[in-house]
C-alpha cells in the first residue's frame, strides 16, 4: 500500500470528481470535496454526474458545480433500455471528453457509479493523474475496469488486492458526513427532536431515504411483540415511497412507535438509538462504525453483485454486527432487535468491535492523496 504526501504548490488545484447514482456514492464524494477545500481553499472543483440521478440535486445543494452525462447502467436482463446503452455510452464518452478538455483538471477522482467510467477513462487517456475511491468490500465494475489506469485506489476494507493492484491501494476508510464524526447531542435533545421519551431504550430502524420494503413489512408484522414491550420505543424511518402505506398500519399506531418518511437529522437518530437496524450499504456501515452502536444489518438483495451481503458479512465475521437475510427479516427483525437490546454484554461487545473499524479521518486522508497526485 502507498501513501502520497501533499506538496504545496502556487497553482490553484483543479479537481474533477465524478460518479454517483446513489447516496452511497454521492455523499462520500461531497465529503472528499469538502476535505479538499479545507486543505486547499483555493481549489476549483467540478463534479460530473448522471442526468436524473441524486447527485444532480445534492451536489449543487452542497455548493459545488456539476455537469451531467446521459448515462445509465446496463440491465442484467433483456430490456428496451439496453438498446439505448451503446448510444448513451458514446454520448457520455464524447461529453466527458469535452468536459475534461474544457476544465483541464490537475487530478480526476472517481467514486463509482455510472458517470465515473467515461469521465475517468477520458482523463486517463489525456494523461491526467487519477484516483478512484471504492466504498464496498466487493469492488464495483467501474472501479475494477479503471484500476490499471489510475494512480491510486482508496479503499475501506482490507484484502482489496484481489480486485486492485496492491501497490496502488491506500486503506483510508469511507468518508462520512462531518456531523457524524462527533456526536455531541444528548439523548434528551435527540428524544425531544423526535418527540420520544429520553428515558426509554430505543430501536432505530431505517432503510435509506426511499425506504426498504422488507424492513417495513417486518416492522408491520412485529406489532404484537412491540406492543408487549411498552418500555422500548421504536424510531421507524419507512421511506418516502412507503409512508402512506405503513403509517396507517396497526404497528404504526402503537404509542411506543414513531414512524417517519425520512430522518432529517441522522446524528440525532444515532444519538438516541440503543440498537440500530438497517441495510448494509457502504455509507451506512461507515456511519455505524463511527457511532459505535450495536447493529443488525439486513442486506438488500437488489444491488449489483450482492455487495451489501458481502459488506455485512465482513462485519459479522469480525463480531462487529449481526446479520439477518432479507428473506428472514419478516420473522426475525423485531424479536432479534428486542433480544439484542436486552443482552447488555453482547451490546457492549458489538459496540467495542465495530468501533475498531471506524476511520474518522477518511475524507482528509483521501484529500491528501488527491492533492498529492498533482
Amino acid at each position: 500500500m502507498q501513501t502520497t504526501k501533499h506538496t504545496t504548490s502556487t497553482k490553484a488545484p483543479r479537481i474533477l470528481i465524478s460518479g454517483g447514482g446513489t447516496g452511497g456514492h454521492v455523499f462520500p464524494a461531497i465529503a472528499i470535496a469538502d476535505a479538499v477545500k479545507k486543505q486547499a481553499p483555493e481549489a476549483e472543483i467540478l463534479f460530473v454526474g448522471a442526468l436524473g440521478k441524486i447527485e444532480m440535486e445534492k451536489v449543487p445543494q452542497a455548493g459545488y458545480r456539476i455537469e451531467g452525462l446521459w448515462i445509465s447502467g446496463f440491465q442484467r436482463k433483456l430490456t428496451l433500455r439496453n438498446l439505448l446503452f451503446p448510444i448513451k455510452l458514446l454520448s457520455s464518452m464524447w461529453k466527458a471528453r469535452r468536459i475534461v478538455r474544457s476544465f483541464r483538471p490537475d487530478v480526476a477522482v472517481g467514486v463509482g457509479g455510472f458517470a465515473s467510467g467515461p469521465t475517468l477513462e477520458n482523463a486517463c487517456r489525456m494523461g491526467i493523474p487519477a484516483l478512484v475511491q471504492e466504498q464496498n468490500s466487493y469492488a464495483g465494475v467501474t472501479n475494477r475496469l479503471l484500476a490499471n489506469k489510475v494512480q491510486r485506489v482508496c479503499v475501506a476494507y482490507e484484502g482489496m488486492d484481489r480486485f486492485f493492484p496492491a501497490d496502488k491501494i491506500v486503506l483510508t476508510g469511507n468518508p462520512v458526513r462531518s456531523d457524524l464524526a462527533r456526536l455531541t447531542a444528548t439523548k434528551a435533545e435527540a428524544a425531544a427532536h423526535f418527540q420520544l421519551d429520553a428515558d426509554k431504550r430505543t430501536v432505530l430502524v431505517f432503510g435509506g431515504s426511499l425506504g426498504a420494503l422488507a424492513l417495513n413489512e417486518a416492522m408491520a408484522a412485529g406489532k404484537e411483540q412491540m406492543a408487549a414491550h411498552p418500555d422500548v420505543q421504536f424510531l421507524w424511518q419507512c421511506g418516502k415511497l412507503y409512508i402512506e402505506r405503513f403509517s396507517q398500519c396497526e404497528a404504526a399506531q402503537l404509542p411506543n412507535v414513531r414512524v417517519l418518511p425520512f430522518v432529517d437529522r441522522m446524528d440525532l437518530a444515532y444519538a438516541l438509538a440503543d440498537v440500530i437496524v438497517g441495510r448494509a450499504g457502504a455509507l451506512t456501515i461507515s456511519e455505524l462504525c463511527l457511532v459505535g452502536k450495536p447493529a443488525i444489518l439486513i442486506p438488500s438483495p437488489n444491488v449489483a453483485e450482492d455487495h451489501q451481503t458481502k459488506n455485512a458479512q465482513a462485519l459479522a465475521d469480525k463480531g462487529a454486527a449481526l446479520m439477518i437475510r432479507n428473506s428472514e427479516a419478516m420473522a426475525r427483525l423485531v424479536p432479534e432487535a428486542l433480544e439484542l437490546l436486552n443482552d447488555e454484554a453482547r451490546c457492549r461487545q458489538l459496540s467495542a468491535n465495530i468501533r475498531t473499524l471506524a476511520k474518522p479521518n477518511a475524507a482528509e486522508e483521501i484529500a491528501r492523496e488527491v492533492l498529492g497526485l498533482m
